[in-house]
């Protein structure tokens, strides 16, 4: 009975589908692995691969838009800023966040006296991406950073009140006071962290395209991801651009086996803290890099290629290191070991004794403190210390004594908490000063 079912066409029709399906597989592999051919045929059979992925996600945020960041659960319930104690801080928080209520990202200064916003940016984002002129590197750019889905990377507020920033893995930009385009680099794709050095220049984590000399001679994938240290100067122009992976071989603390691997991103470098000064551990120019798929931070001296320290410690997947005195580091472990890993840490690395100490252990557990991606800590001069719990849009700053002086969750005016992606303390005093002048005359018509 079966066989009269069995016909001709159907066999016709069985056959080229098993062919389509291997031709679709294969066009899905070669996307993947990095291939160049036949980038119109990869959009489309991508497209395809992705309809129930991206159905799933229309049911789970109940919504056809689904381009826009996530909407977070954890502390919907919170109000948006609880003050628990009275503390005058002169100092100001640059605080990018993404507002759901009006679908795009804004950074917000913010003046820690009473946690009033004295100053917003908010640039043209749509005309920006139209001046990005790199299509090998940016061919999706109006997709991927979208003004619904863009958000302001740890913005940088230079001191005549003009801002570099950029979201990830995209292109570096400049904004004036008012908001007003400057300048783009779309010479490379830029990620994660921005710090301004001794010399006034800033260093970003980059991704080299084309790839470093040494990546290009041992790597036969196309899509590993050759991390980079960039430091670019206030005009956007690259100074200096080094492999993280040249690094590591270079200095022969990295083994080539590592091109061998499935692992297309080693590295994931997520930071990049200057030193300003010389003391007995390290010299001024030197860099801390932290990289998150080695769980470990180098300390590095671009001026001879040399890495000084390597330090795989007590920490798993960490971001955010910084230099906070003349022989400490802090770093934002994460804390993602397979074990004992409920809540994120603050530790601090002593080079004078080479040992480890956890900042506010108690308190963190107590919030159930977790991050299990990004995150971010800033210590105060006077010992207070404030984490940024990146995955659930939520800021708290604890004084010195560990008592919480405040909290905040990234809340918009219909009560969706939506993401913050590193912010940044301000306590130099002059530079306070001249920023609220600005703000006193301001006189944008934007």
């Amino acid at each position: 009975m079966l066989r009269k079912y069995i016909t001709y066409p159907v066999l016709l029709i069985i056959f080229i589908s098993f062919v389509g399906f291997i031709l679709f597989g294969s066009l899905l592999r070669h996307h993947y692995l990095g291939g160049d051919r036949l980038k119109s045929l990869q959009k489309i059979a991508v497209f395809f691969a992705e309809i129930p992925s991206n159905a799933k996600n229309m049911f789970k945020r109940k919504t056809v838009n689904i381009s826009a960041p996530k909407k977070f659960k954890r502390h919907k319930d919170k109000e948006r800023f609880i003050q628990h104690i009275n503390n005058k801080r002169n100092a100001l928080l640059v605080l990018p966040r993404y507002d759901h209520s009006i679908k795009r990202s804004i950074i917000d200064i913010i003046d820690l006296n009473n946690f009033e916003v004295i100053h917003s940016y908010k640039h043209d984002i749509a005309e920006m991406l139209n001046q990005v002129t790199n299509e090998e590197e940016f061919s999706t750019v109006k997709i991927d950073n979208s003004p619904i889905r863009f958000l302001y990377a740890h913005p940088l507020l230079l001191n005549d009140g003009s801002v570099i920033s950029g979201d990830h893995y995209s292109i570096k930009f400049k904004i004036d006071f008012c908001s007003n385009l400057i300048w783009i680099n779309d010479e490379e794709r830029y990620h994660h962290s921005q710090e301004i050095d001794h010399e006034g220049n800033i260093w970003i984590g980059g991704q080299m395209k084309p790839k470093s000399k040494l990546v290009k001679t041992y790597s036969a994938k196309k899509n590993y991801y050759d991390d980079s240290i960039v430091k670019i100067n206030i005009n956007g122009n690259i100074l200096f651009n080094k492999s993280i992976t040249e690094i590591l071989l270079e200095n022969k603390i990295m083994d080539r086996n590592v091109f061998d691997t499935f692992v297309t991103d080693p590295i994931h470098v997520n930071d990049i803290e200057p030193a300003f000064n010389d003391t007995p551990y390290w010299k001024k120019g030197d860099i801390f890099i932290s990289i998150r798929h080695q769980s470990s931070i180098i300390h590095y001296r671009p001026s001879t290629n040399k890495v000084i320290n390597y330090l795989i410690g007590p920490f798993s997947q960490q971001h955010d290191v910084d230099i906070i005195s003349e022989k400490e580091i802090s770093i934002f472990n994460n804390n993602n070991f397979l074990v004992d890993n409920s809540y994120s840490e603050i530790l601090v690395y002593n080079f004078e004794t080479n040992t480890y100490k956890k900042l506010f252990e108690k308190e963190l557990q107590k919030e159930e403190f977790k991050t299990s991606t990004e995150g971010l800590s800033h210590i105060f001069d006077d010992g207070a210390l404030m984490v940024e719990e990146q995955n659930h849009g939520r800021i708290i700053l604890f004084n010195n004594l560990g008592e919480k002086e405040w909290e905040f969750v990234n809340k918009d005016s219909n009560g969706d908490v939506g993401p913050i992606t590193w912010s940044r303390i301000i306590e130099n005093e002059l530079f306070i000063k001249k920023f609220r002048t600005l703000v006193e005359n301001e006189k944008c018509i934007n």
